[in-house]
This record gives structure tokens, sequence and C-alpha cells, in this order.
């Protein structure tokens, strides 16, 4: 069998294919850590991300829109932080170490531009009974544990790589998808965090929590068993209906008292075929307001022209949707 033909053949020779020959200057920007509830640089000063998510780069480079201009205009937008989602099927598709040149490619592109970096296993569902929302999100607890551990060993001691969001959301889906417990769900995210750990001590683990990572309820009685993580919440609008701000205090602003939070998803369109994310900027205005005096960095969702709710309109102008202007604006402030 041809190295790299699948996921499980591919792992024997994970030691020889994942050298870090292609990756530079991995200690260029300063390393982030978790301090308290804050996240911080080297010399303690608090960091609060401003970013955006890119699509899946795999779809990019199908379309042949995977280079470094990408980059430089998520750069000129203002992102200090650029959020990568992995969906499975394409990392299987594509097989891990042809994945990893992508990754690699935007890591180092990321560390010439000043951009630090977070991989997110962009997976919907339940992982316990690995029943999923659709087949983009597909994949198994085993699969996943072998992700997190071929991205751990690679990327470890690199400083542009700075978080590892573990599942992107988990859910149910009102019971279509099974159950699962909280118990349940911190028992696989802390053999996750203990696996991760076991080849990279320094990059940060975010743990998302349920209702498609809105609710993080449960850190009240019982927080993820593992020190130096941070928490997920994707606070979009049609979570709750209005009032907004004593609910996101309730479901989730709560935790950023004691935690450090990260909103890595979320954003809004204007246009009706954004569906249930379909917005205004009078929702826009309210949630950066809150996460920002909360201390809750945040990285919106999505600097590419076809993924709903865009940020831009077309490949070749770059041009920025009423959303991608709205937070163009804001994460510059």
């Amino acid at each position: 069998v041809k190295k790299g033909s699948n996921l499980f053949d591919w792992e024997y020779n994970s030691e020889q294919e994942c050298k870090q020959g292609e990756l530079s200057n991995p200690k260029k920007l300063p390393l982030i850590k978790v301090k308290g509830n804050r996240f911080v640089n080297e010399i303690g000063d608090t960091i609060l991300f401003r970013g955006v998510a890119i699509a899946d780069p795999d779809k990019i480079d199908q379309q042949g829109k995977w280079n470094r201009k990408l980059f430089e205009k998520v750069k000129e937008f203002g992102a200090s932080i650029v959020r990568i989602p992995v969906h499975p099927p394409a990392w299987r598709m594509r097989t891990p170490y042809k994945y990893l040149q992508l990754l690699d490619q935007a890591v180092n592109w990321c560390t010439e531009l000043g951009m630090y970096v977070i991989i997110d296993w962009h997976s919907i569902g339940n992982l316990s009974m690995e029943l999923f929302q659709s087949r983009e999100y597909v994949a198994t607890r085993q699969e996943t544990y072998k992700f997190w551990r071929t991205i751990a060993s690679h990327y470890r001691g690199h400083n542009t790589v700075a978080f590892y969001e573990l599942f992107n959301e988990p859910t149910t889906y009102f019971g279509q998808l099974g159950s699962i417990s909280w118990a349940e769900w911190e028992i696989i995210m802390e053999n996750l965090i203990k696996l991760i750990r076991a080849y990279d001590i320094e990059t940060i683990p975010l743990v998302a929590g349920f209702d498609w990572a809105y609710d993080l309820t449960p850190l009240r009685l019982e927080p993820i068993d593992a020190e130096g993580i941070g928490y997920v919440v994707h606070p979009y609008s049609h979570k709750r209906k209005p009032p907004f701000t004593p609910k996101w205090e309730e479901a989730f602003g709560f935790a950023a008292e004691k935690y450090p939070l990260f909103a890595t998803e979320f954003g809004f369109g204007t246009d009706s075929l954004d569906g249930f994310l379909q917005s205004d900027t009078l929702y826009g205005e309210e949630i950066i307001e809150y996460l920002e005096n909360k201390g809750i960095s945040w990285a919106c969702w999505v600097f590419d022209p076809d993924w709903r709710p865009q940020l831009i309109k077309s490949w070749n102008t770059f041009e920025l949707t009423v959303s991608g202007k709205f937070f163009n604006r804001k994460i510059r402030q």
C-alpha cells in the first residue's frame, strides 16, 4: 500500500512524515498561555484575539484559490488569528499527509504575516454515539483521537499554532443523534487532552459545550478536569430570541469570570439566502460589545464568498459584504 493512501496505513509512517521540515520560524510569534481566565503572552500581557475563520483548505484548494494572497487579505482585514476548519471527510479523502501540506502552508503564511492559528476539527454531532448532522461531519472517536495525535505531534513547539479546537459543535440535534451526558463528554475531552499533551504541552486545547457549542452551563458544577485550557462558544443570533445579553450571560458569559473563553464562530448575513443565519448589525453591535466587555476573544465566520454568512463577495475583488464591512470595523476598534 502506498504511503499516505489512507489514515491507518499512513499513521505507521507518521514519525517520518510529520517532521516539521516544511515549517519555518516556529518561535517568531510569542507563545500564548492561559493565566486564570485570560490568554496571555510570554510576559503576561492579556491578549484578546479578534480574527476570522476561512473555509476548509481542501475546498479552497479545489477551487484553485489556496494561496498566500488569501492570508494577506485576511491580514489586511485586521485579523490577529485565523481559524482553520478541517472537515473529517476532507482529511480522509485528501489523506493526512497531503492535508498537512496545506496546513503547513497556512501556518507558514500566518507566521510571516504575524497571525496566530486555530486548528478546528470541524465535525457536528454526537461523538459518543458517532452520529452526525450530515455526511461532511462524519468521524469516529478513533479517527478524532488519531487526528489530534497527528496534529499535536506535527505542530508541537510552533508558537503560531496557538489553539486546538477539539470538536467544532457537539449536539444531539434534539435527540435525533441519540444522547450524551456531560459526564460522557468530559471523559472524551479529558482523554483527548491527555493524549495531545503526551506530544504537545504548550498549545491550548479549546473545549466546546453542547447545543452546537452554545451551552456552557455544566461548567458551574463540572468543569473539564484539565489545567491550561479554554472554552468555546458559537453565539449565533438564532440561538435565542432577544433580549440577547441576559441569555448570553446565563448560557456562557458567566464562565468568563473563571475561565478563558473564545467565540470561535459566529456571524450574520443580510440576505434571505442566509436563512436562520440572517440578522443585522444590531445583533452584531450587541454581541461584539458583550464579548469585548467580558474579555472573550472572537473569530467571525467566514472569510469566503461561498460559505454563509460570507464576509467577502468574490475571490476576484475580495469586496466585503455588509457583515464583512461591519466586522472589518469592529476588528480594528
